[in-house]
């Protein structure tokens, strides 16, 4: 097993955050650009990755109560992952993500993993700070 994490600070409340990071619908809005991801039945959504063109099932699990996020591919076990959210104080929060390879094969390397984490970390602070910019207007 092989696992990579990242973590950056927004300058925004860990609600706004979290509520960002968790909306299905904006999902790939800070993801990576290779990924996609199509929302069945809640939990139930199917991942497309460009660099394989495959879809996998998965899994996507949202825990406001703990202001974390929890996905995984269903059937393969191939890999899994989470978000999660802290307050700071001040207005600012703290976003964490984790990823877990259990398969070699899924495992991308330390280079692309680690890109694409801070990447998506950077991207969903844009979003974060959209939100907050909409809102102060």
């Amino acid at each position: 097993m092989t696992e990579y994490e990242r973590s950056r600070t927004m300058p925004a409340p860990p609600e706004h955050v979290f509520d960002r990071a968790a909306d299905v619908g904006r999902l790939e809005s800070w993801l990576p650009d290779a990924l996609h991801v199509e929302a069945g039945e809640l939990p139930a959504v199917t991942v497309h990755e460009d660099r394989t063109d495959e879809d996998t099932p998965a899994v996507l699990r949202a825990r406001p109560e703990q202001m974390r996020l929890e996905w995984g591919t269903r059937e393969q076990g191939g890999y899994a992952g989470w978000l999660q959210v802290a307050g700071l104080g001040g207005g600012a929060s703290e976003v964490t993500l984790h990823l877990s390879f259990f398969d070699a094969g899924h495992d991308p390397g330390e280079g692309p993993v680690g890109d694409a984490l801070d990447t998506s970390l950077r991207r969903l602070e844009e979003q974060v700070r959209l939100r907050v910019d909409d809102a102060a207007d």
